[in-house]
């Protein structure tokens, strides 16, 4: 038993009145005892679901993301003119709507904008499709590659996955304990706010509710992020819906208000089995219903990154980049150094 970790259970679990939040050094550390599994797994569990009911604030939030960046892997910057652009999803998947961003990073990455992803297997508590499984139904394995080899894809076609069972184990070790808790700990939303990488980078981070917006803006703010994006998803995903209004928050410059049906794209959300079926009838510009909802993220994107001068250019820019094959090309670029590189 750590006696360490102990003190930090009892002042997070100490009851609605009595608790106490952590101080952000002190969280980082209370992290590393459990990436360094020198908390044993009754301080472990206890603690992930103490966080919960308290609620995590930003500075705790950014004492895990200290963490996280001092164990976790971390990729040498790339030779490029743009940002980094890192599009997130929760780890326990989506089992609704189709996961968007691996198409709109293939959009990204043929308009010049390195994309990076991270992710790992099916996870509690929704256990739906994980972003490695989207990628593999485009024919792309993320699972087999080192971390430099990863560092070459980005470097060279613009496009990365962290695979986090492969590259950062001792945040898998802590998988176990949320299936076995049920419920989401707040790792959740610092899986949200990781960054594996070194250079500059603009994060684009999905949220449910208003009040975990608020949480990541500071945890963010106080780690000295300031090119950041955060969106209300689909499913707390990055992904922006057709069905209502797009709730955007542009960092340090407010928020906006985006309406799909002003651009012709609004309607249903397109699902899960649904848009497994036209991703790469989308890719090679076909009029599936998918490319409704690609135009609209893939666009919004382009024009956030300031690609283009305005939401509908960036609208027409995707259009164009479908339809004349660029991106089912870098797709099949990427396809053929993943084989050779196997």
């Amino acid at each position: 038993m750590s006696q360490e970790f102990r003190e930090f259970v009892r002042k997070i679990g100490s009851g609605v009145h009595t608790h106490q939040d952590l101080t952000r050094s002190e969280m980082r550390r209370a992290m590393t005892l459990m990436l360094a599994q020198e908390a044993t797994p009754a301080q472990i569990g206890a603690f992930l679901i103490a966080h919960r009911i308290k609620r995590p604030t930003g500075e705790e939030l950014a004492g895990m993301l200290d963490a996280y960046a001092e164990w976790g892997p971390q990729l040498p910057a790339i030779e490029t003119t743009q940002p980094v652009v890192v599009l997130t999803q929760p780890y326990d998947g989506r089992d609704r709507t189709l996961p968007l961003s691996p198409l709109t990073a293939l959009v990204l990455a043929s308009a010049g904008f390195p994309v990076l992803q991270h992710g790992g297997e099916r996870m509690p508590t929704k256990e739906g499709i994980p972003l490695v499984a989207v990628w593999q139904a485009l024919g792309i394995d993320w699972r087999p590659y080192s971390l430099s080899q990863v560092h070459q894809f980005l470097a060279t076609v613009g496009l990365g996955f962290v695979y986090v069972p492969r590259h950062f184990p001792q945040a898998e070790a802590l998988v176990p304990y949320r299936r076995e808790i049920g419920k989401r700990p707040p790792l959740a939303t610092l899986e949200l706010l990781w960054v594996p990488y070194q250079g500059p980078y603009h994060l684009m981070a999905g949220f449910v509710h208003p009040p975990t917006e608020q949480i990541m803006r500071e945890a963010l703010t106080a780690r000295g992020v300031t090119a950041f994006t955060t969106v209300k998803g689909l499913e707390g995903s990055c992904d922006l819906p057709q069905s209502r209004t797009g709730i955007i928050g542009l960092g340090a410059e407010g928020r906006c208000l985006l309406k799909p049906q002003e651009y012709g794209l609004g309607g249903a959300d397109v699902s899960l089995t649904e848009g497994m079926t036209q991703m790469v009838a989308v890719l090679r510009g076909e009029p599936v219903p998918l490319r409704h909802a690609l135009l609209w993220n893939a666009g919004f994107y382009l024009w956030r990154l300031g690609a283009v001068t305005s939401l509908k250019v960036g609208i027409q820019r995707t259009a164009v980049l479908l339809d004349s094959q660029t991106v089912h090309q870098r797709l099949e670029e990427l396809a053929g150094m993943t084989e050779k590189l196997k």
